[in-house]
């Protein structure tokens, strides 16, 4: 993505009590923004289901380690680039997302190529309110960010206990965690005690680490299957997730 001798247009701006959002067009892409030029989403126009980063590309990974997921519950929505993209590709049925911030899906609408699915249902507040109030899902994606960082559910044990618990048999929990200076995950302590050591990470290029918390300690993940599963995608999604598959490790 080569944008530096793009024009930069400014689609939307809004200000709400949590601060600045702004909509950002340049070249093909356009970008959701928090506060001062703080990148949160980005949409490829032409197809808002196209996943342009690796830390995307790694949560949709995440959701192929189940075998069938019909219900998905998403954490936060950004532009709905990964809710589309799992829309598409994924046999799901039921799709729930809680979102802080009223004026993100509507803004993702307008201007980001979300579509009002039969399927979605969005609901505004804190995750970390409305959690318990949510139904169990197969896939339940985590990724809660202000633009000042992560948001604390992010590293709240009780919040991220009851993520685990919100799961279906069977079912996989897909956390967006920013990266400390060694390259594991924030709060690498806390998530080794919480999930007893039995999670998997994927490090990507932004700087952030994805993490595969499976519904239990007797779950475990079948790469060779996981594989399979995105082999047969490809032609679909247009780019591999095999480097990603292979940057797999048990936590660290």
């Amino acid at each position: 993505m080569e944008l530096e001798d793009k024009e930069e247009r400014v689609l939307a701006e809004v200000q709400d009590q949590f601060g600045l959002i702004r909509v950002l067009e340049i070249g093909e892409y356009r970008f959701l923004e928090f506060g001062a030029a703080i990148e949160q989403s980005c949409t490829f126009v032409a197809d808002p289901c196209w996943l342009e980063y690796d830390y995307t590309r790694a949560m949709f990974m995440g959701a192929l380690c189940h075998g069938h997921p019909e219900t998905a519950l998403f954490l936060g929505l950004g532009a709905g680039t990964l809710t589309q993209a799992c829309l598409k590709f994924l046999p799901l049925d039921d799709v729930e997302v809680i979102e802080l911030r009223p004026d993100v899906p509507r803004l993702a609408m307008e201007h980001l190529g979300l579509v009002d699915d039969e399927r979605l249902t969005i609901r505004i507040g804190d995750a970390l309110e409305l959690l318990d109030s949510a139904e169990s899902a197969d896939l339940i994606f985590l990724d809660l960010y202000t633009d000042q960082g992560p948001g604390a559910g992010h590293l709240a044990w009780r919040f991220l206990e009851n993520c685990q618990k919100q799961l279906n048999p069977g079912g996989w929990l897909i956390i967006n965690q920013w990266a400390t200076n060694d390259g594991k995950p924030l709060g690498a302590a806390l998530l080794r005690g919480l999930y007893h050591r039995h999670y998997w990470e994927c490090p990507v290029r932004e700087g952030n680490v994805v993490l595969l918390v499976p519904a239990d300690a007797d779950q475990q993940l079948d790469i060779t299957e996981l594989a399979r599963r995105a082999e047969a995608l490809k032609v679909y999604l247009g780019y591999s997730l095999q480097p990603l598959i292979d940057a797999l490790r048990p936590a660290s």
